[in-house]
């Protein structure tokens, strides 16, 4: 069994995943927008060039997602995506990477629990956690 996080954007899914491929190093399996599709003419017309599905490959982990017309979309509440690192200049690269344009909720420091740990929002809303693990 895989978890696979499934987000959802208010007509920034596309700018969401190539900012998380560059960012993660991910690569893009899937951008597939409403255009062409059976259900094209149920979308509106500005919203047919939206991603309907969107699929990222991040180390073994698929994130997935689309994006949810104006009327539709709710803010994410309720949880953090966790990144999880072996070497702490790593995880503080891309905490900083992730932060760009957002807002940090705690910067990345040490803690009792890890080397390195740090929360933020990025830029289009996503709530991270970036988390080192502690040596054996």
């Amino acid at each position: 069994m895989q978890l696979q996080p499934y987000l959802e954007f208010n007509g920034q899914c596309e700018a969401a995943f190539k900012f998380y491929e560059q960012c993660l190093g991910g690569k893009i399996e899937a951008l597939i927008t409403h255009e062409n599709m059976p259900t094209e003419m149920q979308v509106p017309a500005g919203w047919r060039a939206k991603i309907m599905h969107a699929a990222m490959h991040v180390g073994e982990t698929v994130l997935m997602g689309s994006d949810r017309p104006e009327d539709d979309y709710k803010a994410t509440t309720g949880f953090h995506l966790s990144l999880a690192f072996k070497d702490p200049a790593e995880a503080e690269r891309i905490f900083h990477l992730l932060a760009e344009g957002g807002k940090i909720i705690m910067p990345i420091q040490q803690t009792f629990w890890s080397p390195k740990f740090g929360m933020l929002h990025d830029q289009f809303g996503v709530p991270w956690m970036v988390n080192t693990l502690q040596p054996a």
